[in-house]
């Protein structure tokens, strides 16, 4: 049999990226023990495969970009806080999943559980400040800290201005602005303590640009921008990045009622010719809940195909 190369740089991207090279030996546990000596790198498995003679051990990784960190994710029992939710403990995050829908935020963290993924429900109700306190306190009680806090949150209760009802304003303003806040204050005092944090909040397009129907939601998004910005400059010398995400027209639950000839017009305004999926806006949060994006301070990111260019 043909001996082992004695160096072999291991055909992996992620690993490519990095610049890694090892000495190979005929033993595959040692690659494992050296890969594993890097903090951010989950090693999981290993294969052997022929090379032109020659056995070559290749390597399966997976960058963890967000290992060790803690994040909390509201609206996380489904469309986009769910795909983020997922998204973020693939990453290697212990994921608090905080949702009023307390049935479905079970279920749904459970599911992850059984993928072998770090979740726990927590049930809040992003319009009571004393549901966020204890759902703050709850997560820091069980994991030991915070790193992330992504506002995701959201709700629509749409309406002409002739016809929008205070109720139906003040709903939305509670959910998607003033929910915003508390989260954000509610868990501050953790980041400050550590000198270090990232805070992504959720904006729209509607609160770029406005949008017909959307007197409340339009209102309450773009005071998302303001705060964002304004954390941003308080809170960046402290350590804490704070941005936001403003995605466009996205598939989930609440675009599923809209007729199939409205989804198509939308689809038409949309340069790249599709309707987001909510793994879209998970992989921006992860970007901006990564440190990657150390650098990246009160930005708010559009994904939303092209359509507000």
């Amino acid at each position: 049999m043909a001996a082992v190369k004695p160096i072999q740089k291991i055909p992996i991207s992620s690993l490519e990226r990095l610049g890694i090279v090892f000495n190979i030996e005929n033993k595959s546990q040692g690659i494992q023990e050296n890969l594993r000596a890097l903090s951010n790198v989950h090693v999981t498995g290993v294969v052997l495969v022929f090379d032109v003679g020659i056995f070559v051990h290749i390597v399966e990784v997976q960058l963890m970009r967000l290992k060790d960190k803690v994040a909390i994710i509201t609206g996380a029992a489904n469309g986009i806080g769910l795909a983020a939710a997922e998204r973020f403990a693939g990453e290697g995050a212990a994921v608090a999943m905080a949702d009023y829908d307390a049935d479905m935020g079970i279920t749904r963290a459970q599911e992850l559980k059984e993928k072998g993924l770090n979740a726990e429900f927590f049930q809040v109700n992003v319009a009571d400040r004393q549901s966020i306190d204890s759902m703050a306190e709850a997560v820091k009680a069980a994991f030991g800290k915070i790193d992330i806090l992504i506002n995701n949150a959201g709700i629509t209760r749409d309406g002409m201005l002739s016809k929008l009802s205070p109720d139906d304003f003040q709903a939305v303003m509670d959910v998607n602005l003033s929910g915003v806040f508390h989260c954000t204050q509610a868990v501050l005092p953790f980041m400050l303590e550590q000198g270090r944090g990232k805070i992504i909040n959720t904006s729209s397009v509607s609160g770029i640009y406005g949008n017909v129907g959307q007197t409340n939601y339009a209102a309450a998004k773009a005071g998302v921008v303001g705060m964002t910005k304004t954390w941003a400059k308080e809170l960046g010398r402290k350590g804490i990045n704070v941005n936001a995400v403003a995605p466009g027209f996205i598939s989930t639950g609440m675009t599923a009622k809209v007729p199939e000839k409205v989804i198509g017009q939308m689809q038409g305004m949309v340069p790249l010719g599709r309707l987001g999926k909510p793994e879209d806006i998970a992989n921006a949060y992860l970007f901006l809940a990564s440190d990657e994006s150390d650098y990246v301070n009160g930005t708010v990111l559009h994904v939303d195909g092209g359509i507000m260019m």
